[in-house]
């Protein structure tokens, strides 16, 4: 029988696997949010949930929103990572003459990237 994750459980999951990402230890994590690696082993174990203050600062050590953290639902690195979804949020408060300009040229941008990876072409 497989358990139920929790929201706990999830947010436990994230703390873990972005920390491995990173290669950090517990303790290295923990000194930077100023707390100890065994409060960041009670956190991944789910035995511990932190404060919003604790959820913040985790986010902001490892790139990514808070959103990401507590949220059960797989996000496309994009929205993960905190400085594309600045961007995203940016170019959305543009006027749409320019906004539409700027995509257009992204869309080329990534055109050419992906013919150059098809065609094994470098820069």
């Amino acid at each position: 029988m497989r358990e139920k994750q929790t929201g706990n459980t999830f947010f436990a999951k994230r703390i873990y696997e972005l920390r491995k990402e990173h290669d950090w230890s517990q303790p290295e994590l923990g000194k930077m949010i100023g707390t100890s690696g065994a409060i960041i082993g009670r956190y991944e174990r789910g035995e511990m949930t932190p404060s919003i203050e604790v959820a913040r600062k985790l986010a902001e050590v490892f790139g990514v929103t808070v959103d990401y953290l507590i949220s059960e639902k797989e996000m496309p690195d994009t929205l993960r990572d905190r400085q594309m979804l600045t961007r995203w949020q940016t170019l959305d408060k543009l006027p749409s003459e320019d906004r539409d300009r700027i995509l257009h040229v992204i869309d080329s941008l990534v055109r050419d990237a992906r013919a150059r990876q098809a065609y094994g072409a470098g820069y």
